[in-house]
């Protein structure tokens, strides 16, 4: 899809927590233990600006079942946007993170083969490098730290398939809570000890 030069510039934190084990075999083109995932994937701006709006500070974070390998889409999905920001600024993240402003955002949103609601709802995330948590009320709650090495870095997985910026280091992790409240769409879950990974995104479009 097409979109003119200049829409939007965002970057910020990529992170994906899911059922699989760590580290999780989605990031590399593998198909997800045991066949199919439950995920939370979040999209968290530090800055940027879509059609002139500015969106730094904004999350919009997808709970999705995956249905086999990540790549291959089908997900079925909620969206929850940020009740932080305002209206324009949710329907301009609405507009991006689905696909309708063309570019690379497009190609992930594709992976999504049905929205199954878009709600909105204060959106709290406090990570970096692998370590904190995000929240949203009573719907959804995760915990990670990192893993480190024996120099006490934080681990981190290079040159994956599943990553936005080519090269950037993901923070490998585990969560020690991961906690989905969503029975109407049949996703309802509680994990402990499992994967979450956080990167970095920079899209322009």
């Amino acid at each position: 899809m097409a979109t003119a030069t200049g829409t939007y510039t965002v970057e910020g934190q990529l992170l994906e927590v899911c059922s699989c084990g760590t580290l999780c075999p989605c990031w590399v083109g593998e198909d997800p233990d045991g066949g199919t995932c439950d995920t939370i994937i979040s999209w968290h701006v530090e800055q940027g600006h879509i059609k002139g709006i500015d969106v730094a500070g904004l999350t919009l974070v997808t709970i999705a079942h995956i249905p086999g390998n990540i790549l291959q889409g089908n997900w079925r999905a909620v969206l929850y946007l940020d009740g932080n920001g305002t209206q324009e600024q949710r329907d301009a993240m609405l507009e991006l993170f689905t696909g309708k402003l063309g570019g690379a955002v497009a190609d992930l949103a594709a992976l999504i083969g049905e929205v199954l609601d878009v709600r909105v709802a204060p959106i709290e995330y406090n990570l970096q490098e692998g370590r904190g948590h995000i929240a949203i009320n009573s719907v959804l709650a995760s915990e990670m730290e990192p893993f480190k090495g024996p120099d006490g870095q934080a681990t981190t997985l290079n040159n994956s398939v599943f990553t936005t910026i080519p090269g950037a280091p993901a923070y490998v992790a585990k969560a020690t809570v991961n906690r989905v409240n969503l029975p109407e769409f049949n996703m309802k879950w509680e994990f402990t000890g499992r994967n979450a990974i956080q990167g970095q995104f920079r899209f322009e479009g």
